[in-house]
């Protein structure tokens, strides 16, 4: 039987381009997302090539729907080889002008929405004493940045989160938690962070415009002028996650590119790849 995968967030961007790489690489996959109305794409794909891709409705802030999804491929497989958490949305605003419902709403998605979907396959991998989860972070879940507080302390979270889990289930139950952590990606992703930033955020006046302003300039001239490639495309890192994914010994975190290990040097230095901390975790406390 094929190994299988559930991807979340498949709509558009790395989960969409992750779901096609998996399928023509041999997975059976099951490409979720929240709304199925925006699965046109996916379809196209599927039907052009022939893909073994089963769409499912899940939104990570339901855990009705995630339920329902993970009982569909357990009646359909009886088992659950490999789980990524990708959904996720962008977001950037001061901290004075982030509403309770914002703040809420971006925890929720992007670091709840991973909890909920790891708690939900934990117990069938356990049983069945393999698998693997693999949690699509952000540079941002290691090194904070300016305007974007929420959006990283969220996916620190989601670091924290799987680092813990790492530390005692893996040797107990054979289950693999590995993070991917990308750079810029050049998708509808950060186009609705800016947006989010700058259009709904009301930067067009106050005492943060002028650093926001210089943010945005940064950003632009290091896309542009940079030797590293700042911003990669979703089958790029796509490609990264197929790599875990097939690893004998995948690494607990791995970034996507140069430019985002050079980023984050001064954090990971020590430890790149996160497991000599997990081991030593390990034999601290158990």
């Amino acid at each position: 039987m094929k190994k299988n995968v559930l991807i979340t967030g498949t709509s558009t961007g790395v989960g969409l381009e992750s779901a096609v790489l998996f399928a023509k690489n041999g997975y059976k996959v099951y490409a979720s997302m929240r709304n199925t109305q925006k699965s046109t794409t996916l379809q196209e794909k599927i039907k052009a090539e022939n893909l073994d891709i089963h769409i499912l409705t899940l939104d990570v802030t339901d855990i009705q729907t995630i339920q329902k999804a993970i009982d569909t491929i357990i009646a359909e497989d009886g088992k659950i080889d490999l789980l990524v958490n990708n959904a996720g949305a962008g977001f950037g605003k001061t901290t004075e002008q982030t509403s309770e419902e914002e703040m809420q709403w971006v925890t929720d998605v992007n670091y709840l929405g991973v909890v909920r979907c790891t708690k939900a396959v934990l117990p069938i991998m356990r049983q069945q004493r393999f698998g693997h989860i693999i949690n699509i972070t952000s540079v941002g879940g290691l090194v904070g940045q300016p305007f974007n507080e929420f959006y990283c302390a969220a996916k620190f979270a989601v670091e924290g989160y799987t680092e813990s889990l790492a530390s005692y289930v893996s040797d107990a139950f054979n289950i693999k938690f590995s993070m991917v952590e990308p750079g810029g990606i050049s998708t509808e992703f950060m186009s609705s962070a800016i947006h989010k930033t700058s259009v709904d955020g009301q930067l067009s006046s106050g005492e943060y415009l002028p650093i926001f302003e210089r943010y945005m300039k940064g950003n632009l001239e290091r896309a542009s002028k940079s030797s590293l490639q700042v911003y990669q495309t979703g089958l790029e890192v796509a490609q990264v996650i197929l790599e875990v994914a097939n690893s004998a010994t995948p690494p607990l975190r791995i970034r996507t590119s140069e430019w985002a290990e050079k980023f984050c040097q001064l954090k990971t230095m020590g430890d790149p790849d996160g497991t000599k901390l997990v081991n030593e975790v390990k034999s601290a406390f158990l």
